[in-house]
């Protein structure tokens, strides 16, 4: 069963034992975090795609200007997320170093 982000809130203010509360509010927070990751990563997508199909450089340079800004959203809530999570930056840095070993960097 999946909850969405409002039953999930609603399921963690139930909970009676502060601890169990606290512990779900922090997987809740985590959980925010990374569907506004997702949703600046397809916004970065879409951007890019737009700049693309357009003809006018005009259109092209504000579209890409966008999708610029929504990188750094991006940086953003990676920061948010390494704060939030501990095991993050971990991951972070591992997946950093299969992709070098890969390319050779």
């Amino acid at each position: 069963m999946t909850l969405n982000l409002k039953d999930k809130f609603d399921l963690c203010n139930s909970i009676a034992d502060k601890f169990q509360r606290a512990r779900c509010r922090i997987s809740l927070e985590r959980e925010i975090v990374r569907e506004g990751l997702k949703a600046e990563l397809d916004a970065v997508s879409l951007y890019e795609t737009l700049a693309l199909m357009t003809k006018k450089p005009q259109v092209r340079n504000v579209v890409e200007d966008i999708a610029r800004e929504e990188k750094a959203h991006i940086g953003e809530f990676l920061a948010l997320l390494v704060m939030l999570d501990d095991e993050q930056m971990d991951g972070i840095k591992k997946g950093k170093k299969e992709v070098e070993d890969v390319y050779g960097r």
